[in-house]
């Protein structure tokens, strides 16, 4: 090798070296920027927020497929409980225990304060639940600490239709009232309340004998809050064939609305309800529900609710034996499960009332 080529060898090398050097160097200049990016993740990053400022974006940007109603509703709910308590916690921070004993300080009281009921603590949880479960599907958290909560258990409430002398009285007692037809097309379809005060004359069809239920009157739960129109309950619109009874209410519904279209003149509202005020507009929940408890207390059950009405329908439609499945589909409850464990003590009344004929029967025949 001559001395040329040593040369070049010796500076390819060096050449080398440096490159070498400059690539580790680089590499460590990466991975110290790396690791302070890491730092400064694991100071400021998402996790590091609030349950308040967490709070404001689920509000902000998560509740866009919500009713009205039901984002008012979280949005109280937190601002009353949520955020008084575990607002100022930060998402990393928040464990399961500090929010169980949140729960347990709801449900048994503290402060002087009256605690919540099972229900209210449950539907407490389910929004913190929501909100906290979107902070983890966006990867702000790795887990819900609501996930492993035990809840105060919810004694299922006793429900009270009308006896037969109640109902009669009540029947005897609407005879004329401005709301007669209004509460016998209630008692006699189970509609919620909000499905007949939202119901539209379009949905009403005498010549098939049907009633589409497609939507529901609510009004904006702040004070001073509006009417409007929204889905269902569930969501999902129904069909019932309800007994002649009720489309011969409704037809004279339709006459009396037109003696009051005449009366009101110009200032007839063209809202296309079925039950209105007098100028057809919505009719409020607060008259309805004021004047079926005057009534009420007048034939002696003042705890009755309006809702007791869609009980007894429910009721009566067992014991005159329609099946569960046309019972659910006619409440417009989710599924045939819900309505049998609403009901279901009905049923089991009627297996026993149906054994107990049997026996009669099966005794007269060896007596024969």
């Amino acid at each position: 090798m001559n001395r040329n080529d040593v040369w070049a060898v010796s500076n390819g090398n060096k050449l080398k070296k440096r490159q070498g050097q400059g690539i580790s160097a680089a590499m460590s200049r990466r991975q110290k920027i790396r690791k302070r990016a890491l730092r400064l993740t694991a100071v400021e990053g998402p996790s590091d927020m609030t349950i308040n400022q967490w709070l404001d974006i689920w509000q902000r940007e998560y509740l866009g497929g919500v009713k009205q109603s039901t984002e008012y509703l979280y949005r109280e709910q937190a601002r009353l409980y949520i955020r008084p308590s575990l607002g100022d916690i930060r998402l990393r921070d928040l464990t399961a225990h500090k929010v169980q004993t949140f729960y347990n300080d709801l449900w048994k009281g503290r402060a002087g304060k009256n605690g919540l009921s099972p229900k209210s603590v449950k539907n407490i949880h389910g929004i913190l639940h929501k909100a906290l479960q979107q902070a983890v599907v966006i990867g702000y958290i790795e887990a819900n600490p609501t996930t492993g909560c035990v809840l105060p258990r919810i004694e299922k409430k006793e429900i009270s239709p009308l006896t037969e002398p109640q109902l009669a009285a009540f029947l005897e007692a609407i005879k004329g009232h401005r709301h007669e037809l209004l509460y016998k097309v209630a008692l006699f379809t189970g509609m919620r309340e909000g499905e007949l005060l939202g119901l539209q004359w379009d949905c009403v069809d005498f010549r098939r004998g049907t009633i589409t239920i497609k939507q529901q009157l609510r009004r904006e739960q702040q004070k001073g809050g509006q009417y409007y129109i929204s889905s269902p309950k569930n969501g999902r619109p129904r069909i019932i064939a309800p007994a002649p009874l009720v489309l011969e209410c409704l037809k004279e519904q339709k006459n009396k609305q037109a003696d009051l279209r005449r009366q009101a003149g110009l200032n007839w509202q063209n809202t296309g309800m079925v039950f209105t005020n007098t100028t057809g507009g919505y009719l409020s929940y607060r008259t309805v529900y004021d004047c079926f408890k005057r009534i009420m207390k007048r034939i002696g059950a003042p705890a009755a609710r309006f809702h007791d009405l869609r009980h007894t329908f429910a009721v009566t439609s067992l014991q005159a034996g329609d099946d569960i499945k046309t019972v659910q589909e006619n409440l417009g409850h989710h599924n045939a499960a819900f309505t049998l464990d609403v009901y279901g003590h009905v049923t089991e009344r009627m297996k026993r009332e149906s054994a107990e004929r049997m026996e009669t029967y099966i005794k007269t025949i060896f007596d024969l």
